[in-house]
């Protein structure tokens, strides 16, 4: 059987200095990193784990199998890879610090906010808009719900509920990014202004989403769904749900490297709430900082989702603002670069309020008094 690694950051720190040099800087952000686990598994068994830090990851790199050095070495360069700017039209969208992603659904049906922005251009505007005010660097425009046992939507409606939004928005100079599965409706998104393209099916569901990406040049989010086009949250079946969607956001960034999208072009989302249970969500949300040893910015979405209802005594979706802001501080402590949400100007008061203390602790240079 083949032996897999994953090189896992169990210990972050404020800054480099309160480590005396010792920590890495994970994935380009203001997250640090300095003692990490060597795992290996086999057939689906973890069949070793090793700790490592900073000073001794050479030796402990030297000490795997010959088959898996190689991967260490890559996945300890992701660790310590700094991601390039996103270009969305006029705006450079950077990726050394986190950048917050407004939610804009216009659908009848999607579980927080359905309804509210149907055939209302100008309240889904006057709503994008305020959020970009309020701070979101992206605006994610969506006419298909995807929560559990959504109902499909023909492409045509899409298309009349996305383009027409897309349009106005891109005249304004808005960073946008369509959430879509659908090669037809991508295709017109990103010919409307759209500049990015968030599919939470990972390329999978459309067999054409691939080469019209490609061809385009536009930088794609693939998101882990265990599910197939049918239903993307069916199969949740995991013997490691952190190491299984790793191993599947491997594949699928694999795929669209092979399928001609450039790889600086690729963004990897751990899919909270598809076909994960509370407490295969909760591990993978804990574990996000591994998802960086796979080398590509890191899109986090979990704002109001079920699991906050869950741990919240069944809150209903818009009852969640508290349980959105702690998961996405989470996102933040762990270095994720783009977090999506529906609550904007909390979640960037939030921001600041991290990006503070992050600067203050990187500027201390507190000594031992004598």
């Amino acid at each position: 059987m083949t032996q897999q690694l994953y090189i896992r950051p169990i210990a972050l720190a404020e800054s480099p200095q309160s480590e005396e040099g010792e920590a890495i800087r994970l994935a380009g952000g203001l997250v640090y990193a300095s003692r990490f686990a060597l795992i290996v598994r086999e057939g689906g068994r973890v069949i070793s784990r090793r700790r490592a830090s900073v000073s001794n990851m050479a030796e402990a790199l030297a000490c795997l199998p010959g088959n898996l050095h190689a991967e260490g070495e890559a996945q300890w360069a992701d660790l310590r890879r700094a991601h390039p700017p996103l270009q969305a039209g006029s705006r450079t969208l950077r990726l050394d610090q986190p950048q917050v992603m407004g939610i804009l659904n216009v659908t009848p049906d999607s579980f927080s906010d359905g309804g509210k922005f149907l055939d209302k251009p100008d309240e889904a505007l006057a709503h994008a808009h305020a959020m970009l005010e309020a701070g979101a660097a992206i605006i994610d425009v969506g006419g298909e719900s995807t929560r559990p046992n959504a109902p499909a939507v023909w492409e045509g409606d899409e298309l009349k509920r996305v383009v027409p939004v897309i349009e106005r928005l891109a005249a304004s100079g808005a960073a946008i990014s369509i959430d879509s599965r659908r090669s037809s409706v991508i295709e017109a998104a990103l010919a409307a202004g759209a500049h990015i393209v968030n599919d939470v099916s990972g390329l999978r569901h459309d067999p054409r989403s691939m080469e019209i990406v490609a061809a385009s040049g536009a930088p794609v989010v693939l998101m882990h769904a265990p599910g197939d086009a049918s239903d993307l949250h069916a199969d949740g079946d995991y013997a490691d749900v952190v190491l299984d969607v790793f191993d599947a956001l491997r594949e699928r960034r694999d795929a669209a490297i092979a399928g001609g999208i450039a790889r600086e072009k690729i963004l990897l989302d751990p899919g909270i709430g598809f076909g994960k249970s509370l407490a295969e969500n909760l591990a993978l949300i804990n574990a996000l900082p591994l998802l960086h040893a796979l080398g590509q910015p890191i899109l986090f979405g979990a704002s109001r989702k079920r699991m906050i209802g869950a741990l919240s005594n069944e809150a209903p979706a818009h009852q969640r603002l508290g349980g959105s802001l702690a998961v996405a501080l989470r996102a933040f402590d762990t270095g994720c670069h783009v977090v999506r949400v529906h609550d904007v100007p909390e979640t960037v008061q939030a921001l600041h309020v991290w990006r503070g203390l992050r600067d203050a602790a990187l500027t201390d240079f507190s000594q031992l008094g004598d």
